[in-house]
């Protein structure tokens, strides 16, 4: 344990003496007391009452589409840390795991659909391959479901999730945060705010520092590290100008983690949750990023205004991974020899350069309101991968292990020798409107284009000197419509339609895949979905119902081909009802429920007939997620959670399934004083093991399958002072 309190004492001592004097910096401490105690209650609600997004100019009650919006305090209160964790918060999601060519990263789906390249940071692409593990400069996650390219670009088929970072306020606070826990969980944060009168109109700057290290829970000897800084300036240039310069660094060191060995979609007999199948000597993974935006706003009157927002964003990967796949075939029972990838390294580099400008006005023509959204957004990214093998599999083979008790450390030779390369570029420039408008009092109708002009190329070289370069070019318009009916102030009814795109250039970044010559010239992947929901707020506003069926279908599902080429063949279907509950029952009851019903289908395949008729891979039928809080008399909290996936298949052409599963967690809080907060988080309550990340694949005798349980019974006391 000597090497994480010397982790941590390095950033503990820098917080103190950050947080003493950045709090020298404000003046009349009381009053601005009084001002965090009111924002603090604000931010205490669960219903979100609009999206942060440009493009999304009507409160979401008036939104027609399912949004769903996990704020800062439901983070808060679950101790939520990664994106993966947020996201287990919203119903018809799921999680894949597998290598990918740089290892383990967010492998989001979306109502059945891949949605990994569909995650953005405030609006705008943030496409790198790996995991967002800390929610430390987070305000809010939002997912925003069914085909919708005019609003996230290529392959929005099941939806898009948008990060929101934090940002400067109006008022000075500070925030110091200290965790500890089982599993050797050791956390440290600062968050502070300052309000710079004597600069310009709401200028104030922001600071969010973080350490972090703890062992993940089940899966002792498996380490996490990172510590993470967020500096964001707020300049008032006037009242109505605003310039906004934000940093994030983060940097992430662990130990990779490919799950367990699996058979159809259950752990092989003999295999301990807490065994690791890697080489704690050899692998690794260390990730580097940094991000520079730049954010202009201008209000040329109130019915005007003008975003304008710019980012340079680096994500470095150094990775070693070895797969936790076993051969059996032909050793006796309990003994395994390694299988899939051992010691396979990626260093691997994506540089993005990503910008957004939109004019927002709101005026009338012949008696017809408008909210009009006119844009232009352009982005151009660049994947660069280096890849070896230190032939562990191979040096392996003559060794039989045990099941029950895998090494753990490789004591043989160790020599790397060199892989491919990988040489991938995306660029997208769109063009976007979107116009809502108010037809009568009671009726508004939402409409939505977006023209995107995408140009990749992939280039590949091999050790021998071999190289092969293929490019791909698209141009498609999308489109969405929705038509809102408002029979009560507090009730909308609508009916929308929406369209999406996959291109074959879609995961050049975000999967690290090359376009080859079978993809480059097939045209994109299309999607469409119809929804018919409901909306409504109840006392007072400070409750929302919602309710929405669904379907969406890709019409043209790109299969390959013996050959290699690629075929637009298949037809895949996800058809539904989507339940969602958010805000306060009373004024001290409050609740974020949603359940999610899918029925997917194949509907037909050329080229694999076996999956005709079958559900789609990770889709559970059910699933649903709970979460609620009651703040008891006095200074007294407690919450209580609850997820639940039913099971799913694990792949989309056999009957194999995986397990579904009921995780229970807790929190008790008190309120210490008017500065020191308590918070005790209880997670999977039963200590169920689940399996959370599904590797599409059944495995057999000579290489088995893995999957990834979810985190096994954890306990996390934490204490923030504000100041």
């Amino acid at each position: 344990m000597a090497h994480q309190r010397l982790f941590l004492a390095r950033p503990l001592g820098g917080l103190a003496l950050m947080s003493c004097s950045w709090a020298a910096l404000g003046e009349g401490a009381p009053v601005q007391l009084e001002h965090l105690r009111v924002e603090g209650e604000r931010e205490r609600r669960y219903k979100a009452e609009r999206s942060a997004s440009h493009k999304l100019t009507e409160p979401l009650l008036d939104v027609p589409q399912t949004v769903t919006v996990v704020g800062e305090q439901i983070i808060r209160e679950q101790n939520a840390l990664s994106v993966r964790r947020i996201l287990s918060n919203v119903s018809g999601i799921t999680f894949d795991a597998g290598e990918g060519n740089g290892g383990s990263g967010d492998l989001i789906n979306i109502r059945g659909f891949n949605a990994s390249s569909n995650v953005q940071l405030d609006g705008l692409r943030d496409s790198a391959q790996t995991s967002r593990s800390d929610s430390f400069n987070l305000q809010a996650v939002e997912v925003l479901k069914g085909p919708n390219s005019v609003f996230g670009g290529a392959g929005t088929t099941g939806g898009t999730i948008n990060l929101i970072s934090k940002a400067p306020q109006a008022d000075a606070f500070t925030e110091l945060g200290l965790g500890l826990g089982t599993d050797h969980y050791r956390r440290l944060t600062l968050d502070t705010n300052q309000p710079l009168t004597e600069v310009g109109t709401g200028s104030a700057v922001r600071l969010n520092l973080m350490a972090h290290e703890n062992d993940v829970p089940g899966r002792p000897h498996i380490d996490r590290e990172r510590w993470g800084l967020a500096p964001s300036l707020l300049l008032g240039l006037g009242e109505d100008t605003r310039l906004t310069l934000s940093y994030f660094h983060q940097q992430d060191n662990g130990l990779p983690d490919y799950g367990l060995p699996t058979h159809q979609g259950k752990v092989i007999d003999g295999v301990k949750r807490s065994s690791y199948f890697g080489w704690r000597n050899l692998d690794k993974d260390r990730i580097d990023t940094d991000r520079f935006s730049v954010a202009f706003d201008h209000d040329f009157s109130d019915a005007l205004s003008l975003n304008t927002t710019l980012r340079y964003a680096r994500v470095e990967r150094h990775a070693v991974v070895s797969a936790s796949h076993v051969d059996r075939d032909g050793l006796p029972a309990g003994k395994y020899r390694p299988a899939g990838p051992q010691g396979f390294a990626r260093d691997i580099v994506t540089d993005q350069w990503l910008g957004n400008t939109s004019l927002t006005s709101h005026f009338d023509t012949f008696g017809i309101g408008h909210a009009l959204v006119t844009g232009v957004e352009v982005s151009y990214e660049r994947y660069r991968r280096d890849a070896g093998n230190y032939n562990i599999r191979t040096l392996a083979a003559d060794h039989a292990y045990d099941l029950a008790n895998p090494p753990g450390y490789w004591h043989g030779p160790i020599k790397r020798s060199p892989e491919a390369s990988m040489r991938n570029r995306l660029q997208n420039t769109a063009l976007y409107a979107f116009d809502t408008l108010s037809l009568a009092p009671r009726w508004d109708l939402t409409l939505g284009l977006s023209h995107d002009w995408i140009d990749g190329s992939s280039l590949e070289r091999k050790p021998g000197g071999t190289s092969t370069e293929y490019n791909t070019r698209d141009a498609v318009l999308s489109h969405r419509a929705g038509l809102v009916y408002k029979p009560a102030e507090n009730g909308r009814v609508y009916l929308a339609y929406g369209n999406s795109f996959n291109p074959s250039a879609e995961s050049l970044v975000s999967g690290g895949y090359g376009v080859t010559r079978g993809t480059a010239k097939a045209a994109p992947e299309t999607s469409r979905s119809w929804e018919l929901g409901t909306k409504w707020a109840f006392l007072a506003g400070d409750l929302q119902l919602d309710a929405a069926l669904f379907r969406v279908q890709k019409d043209n599902v790109r299969e390959k081909l013996a050959t290699g080429e690629s075929l637009l063949a298949g037809t895949q279907r996800v058809q539904g009802l989507e339940l969602g509950a958010s805000g306060r029952l009373t004024s001290q009851w409050q609740v974020f429920a949603n359940y999610t019903y899918m029925q997917s289908q194949t509907l037909k395949s050329a080229t694999n007939r076996a999956a005709e008729g079958q559900a789609l891979a990770n889709t559970p039928p059910r699933s649903f997620s709970l979460w609620t809080t009651y703040q008891m008399p006095g200074d007294w909290r407690v919450g209580y959670g609850l997820r639940h996936a039913s099971e799913r298949n694990l792949r989309n052409d056999e009957t194999h399934k995986a397990d579904g599963y009921w995780v229970h967690q807790a929190m008790l809080g008190y309120q210490v004083s008017e500065q020191l907060d308590l918070q005790l988080n209880l997670d999977n309550l039963l200590d169920t093991h689940y399996v959370e990340r599904i590797r599409q694949v059944t495995g057999n005798g000579k290489r088995s399958s893995s999957i990834e349980y979810g985190d096994a019974r954890s306990a996390v006391l934490s204490a923030v002072y504000r100041f």
